[in-house]
């Protein structure tokens, strides 16, 4: 058996027992960073060892065991992402109980489908406006025995809550700690009493349609995921991770499992409008993010390039090109021969173009990145292979909430643009007769909470899991994802059409786009509902000289709808003639989780986008006969 088996087979029932030997192994270690709000100037940045973490760990887990938890009861947690996210999750699985997570951007009324579903007995709640929601809706919570509030500033307690209702998070850690004087044992034999199938997680996925299902992810997915990310190699103890983002998503929580089988240092913080401002100061060597963080860095960089005068703007568009051709055929010539050379006029090119622009790229990112990690969503192959030529490695990856978020990453040197590399140590793949994607593996999900139905929908009997994702399998096991099996889109002509793969092709080709929708299914050719990027078109309009104007001014400007159509008309020369874009219309505002068009996760939600932009969908249409 080889070191990288026994290590994943021989993985302790959970994440807990994890958090126990890192501690014991590392007490003084540096386990996170986060910030503190400095008034005017730049954040400053504590930290904490795991000694110090392990002692908040536990006096939450007290708490939680003194307000009367119980092993696998669910323990909501409705937060941005925070040191005190991981702390108190981590308190969650040391009492035992189950975690229950809750983007903060949830409605109230789903939020309380979530808590009620899911008989989540406490709820940690990150700030008063937390708080109002399961107040509002405390009749149908009966369930719900008490909320714990992270930042609690004044009196928590309002008129008609039952005795001891609400309390503060450092009311909760001292009710633990005197808790620990008296049964200074009592946390470790919870964590001692934890078994592999034992309930740890219930998230719930944010459906298209319909009630979200709540995922049932028990103590080993955790794990074993600790352990399959460590076996990859691609991380070690002295990395430094940039944390931001969502923890109630399993990508964001996946990442806090590798962390502490591997002992290296996490700096949290999940405000997305502090990343560019936090990189500097951070310096990590790898952060995972979503491809919209890189498209828009990508655009901005661009927009600043243009904003400074046709010469540099003209020195960026060529430095782009040689990234991209340096990345292919380095990444190609690696599959090949096992080294990433590259001929002596290309590489002498992108020296020069190393100086003028990639450096300055890697600076923006705090100077030590070795990689970043994608997911959750398709990253376009043009964006990728720029970032890779400028030194900035973006190693895509793939997973869903039902298997634990990593299934797939791309190997360190050997990584390749446009796939999602190979599968996780212990995960199996197979490609069904129609092109889907099916996995099994330790990572699997038990099932949906209370949905035996849609469980058989999805996972076999003999661990086959159904992904919906068609994807196709290189020969020495890379794994392309080519789109989701619902979206794939057939026109009235009878072609099959992969909006997703349109879509990133476009985002490659204008550097003003935000989102894109691909419509077309049972029509006799494709259209498109385009957003711009805020920043980035705006930026472009006072060059224009169109000045003063709203962005829905802007898009609604004749001349940015040319522009547009500029790029529309380059993205059709490179496609079949099926796929080709005959129409498209500009939105009058991105679109955004608020409105529920993208999930937290920033994945476009097609069903929704196509209702709310029904009128702008038919107009396309309109006067011509569909076949």
């Amino acid at each position: 058996m080889s070191d990288t088996q026994t290590m994943i087979e021989n993985r302790p029932p959970s994440v807990a027992n994890l958090f126990l030997e890192r501690v014991a192994a590392t007490p003084n270690g540096e386990a996170y960073r986060y910030p503190v709000a400095s008034g005017e100037g730049p954040d400053d940045w504590k930290s904490l060892s795991w000694e110090q973490a392990s002692t908040r760990v536990f006096a939450i887990a007290a708490g939680l065991i003194d307000l009367g938890v119980q092993a696998e009861q669910r323990v909501a947690l409705a937060s941005d992402t925070r040191i005190e996210w991981i702390l108190a999750d981590l308190g969650i699985l040391c009492a035992g109980a189950a975690t229950t997570t809750v983007y903060s951007s949830t409605n109230a009324e789903e939020s309380a489908y979530i808590l009620s579903d899911s008989d989540s007995r406490v709820l940690i709640a990150e700030n008063a406006a937390q708080l109002a929601k399961a107040r509002e809706r405390r009749a149908e919570l009966p369930e719900l025995q008490h909320v714990v509030v992270i930042d609690a500033d004044g009196d928590l307690a309002a008129e008609g809550d039952p005795e001891g209702w609400v309390l503060s998070l450092a009311d909760l850690e001292a009710r633990g700690a005197a808790y620990l004087e008296k049964n200074p044992d009592a946390v470790k034999e919870r964590i001692g009493a934890i078994t592999a199938d034992q309930l740890a997680t219930i998230i719930y996925t944010s459906g298209t349609t319909g009630k979200p299902k709540g995922v049932r992810l028990p103590h080993d997915n955790w794990s074993y995921m600790a352990k399959a990310i460590a076996a990859t190699g691609l991380l070690n103890s002295e990395d430094v991770q940039y944390l931001w983002l969502p923890l109630a998503h399993v990508f964001g929580k996946v990442l806090t499992s590798g962390q502490i089988e591997l002992g290296h240092v996490t700096a949290v913080d999940g405000r997305i409008d502090k990343i560019i401002e936090n990189l500097p100061v951070v310096q990590p060597t790898y952060m995972a993010a979503v491809p919209r963080i890189f498209e828009k860095v990508y655009n901005g960089v661009a927009a600043k390039a243009r904003a400074a005068g046709g010469a540099k703007y003209k020195i960026f568009l060529w430095a782009a090109g040689v990234a991209r051709e340096y990345a292919k055929v380095s990444q190609d010539n690696f599959r090949r021969t096992g080294t990433a050379s590259v001929p002596f006029g290309l590489g002498a090119k992108h020296k020069v173009a190393d100086a003028l622009v990639y450096s300055k790229l890697r600076e923006a990112f705090g100077g030590r990145m070795r990689a970043c990690v994608s997911g959750s969503a398709a990253l376009a192959p043009e964006i990728g292979y720029f970032f890779a030529g400028a030194g900035i490695h973006i190693l895509e990856g793939y997973g869903l909430t039902e298997s634990s978020a990593a299934s797939f990453v791309n190997p360190g040197e050997a990584y390749r643009t446009g796939t999602v590399g190979k599968p996780l140590p212990g995960t199996e793949v197979r490609i069904a007769d129609d092109g889907e994607i099916l996995l099994r593996g330790p990572g699997i999900m038990e099932g949906y909470h209370g949905l035996p139905e849609k469980t058989a929908e999805v996972l076999e009997s003999d661990g086959w899991f159904h992904t919906g994702d068609i994807g196709e399998l290189s020969a020495d096991g890379y794994l392309r994802i080519t789109d989701r099996k619902k979206d794939l889109i057939k026109t009235s002509g009878g072609k099959y059409i992969s909006p997703a793969e349109v879509e990133g092709q476009f985002k490659a080709v204008c550097p003003y786009v935000s989102n894109v929708l691909v419509h077309g299914a049972d029509r006799n050719f494709c259209t498109a509902l385009i957003a711009l990027d805020e920043p980035a078109i705006l930026g472009w309009a006072e060059e224009q000289g169109i000045t003063g104007k709203s962005y829905a001014e802007v898009v609604a400007d004749q001349r940015t709808v040319a522009l547009v159509d500029g790029y529309v008309q380059e993205l059709n020369q490179g496609l079949q003639r099926w796929q080709t874009i005959k129409k498209f219309r500009l939105l009058p505002r991105d679109l955004d989780v608020e409105h529920g068009e993208l999930t937290p996760s920033l994945k476009l939600k097609r069903p929704v986008v196509e209702r709310a932009y029904k009128e702008l969908i038919d107009d396309m249409y309109a006067g011509t006969r569909e076949a």
